[in-house]
């Protein structure tokens, strides 16, 4: 979708809402990054704000074109995203596009341009700032398996209740989520 487009002579900045699709209530993250930012970046960016480990494949979808990072040995076509900087994309405020985490798993992410901004100086980017609950741990199943996930480790009836709590790590909060952590992280992205 495309929508009132802004482009400054110089970077400016999107303000952007990434929610995380089929899961209520919802999972969701607002970010702020440069509009000089490609598209292997932001999938960095969205790995780190939405709690994922780059284990698995990704594909972004934008006006029906997928990027991603090509295999020759696959059939499925992808442009490659390296050096595709979303100032190239003219993407505008309001314009909305796909990113999608892991093929079995199948994670559909929304991404929302809510707002194009002058570049402040002083600011870091890319920046968080704000989100709800957690992200479903990887590998967890998809949407499906997440909502059998959330089941089992609330129920200590639950026959899968001790196990899945230990392959969690011992604990799960889906209502957590943790900004500090977050912008710590995304300050190590150069």
């Amino acid at each position: 979708m495309r929508a009132k487009i802004m482009q400054p002579a110089d970077s400016y900045v999107y303000q952007i809402k990434v929610t995380l699709e089929d899961i209520s209530p919802p999972i969701w993250r607002r970010i702020q990054i440069t509009s000089d930012t490609t598209l292997v970046k932001l999938h960095r960016i969205l790995q780190i704000i939405m709690g994922w480990y780059d284990y698995h494949l990704h594909e972004f979808i934008i006006d029906n074109i997928d990027y991603g990072q090509p295999d020759p040995d696959s059939t499925f076509e992808v442009k490659n995203e390296k050096n595709v900087k979303l100032s190239k994309l003219f993407l505008g405020e309001g314009a909305k596009f796909t990113y999608i985490y892991d093929f079995g798993d199948y994670w559909r992410h929304k991404i929302h341009i809510e707002k194009i901004l002058p570049l402040e100086p002083k600011k870091q980017y890319p920046i968080c700032l704000k989100g709800k609950r957690a992200c479903p741990p990887e590998d967890c199943g998809g949407v499906g398996g997440y909502y059998d996930f959330l089941e089992a480790i609330q129920d200590p009836e639950n026959p899968e209740h001790e196990d899945m709590l230990e392959w969690a790590g011992g604990s799960f909060d889906p209502e957590v989520f943790d900004i500090d952590e977050i912008n710590r992280e995304l300050k190590k992205i150069r």
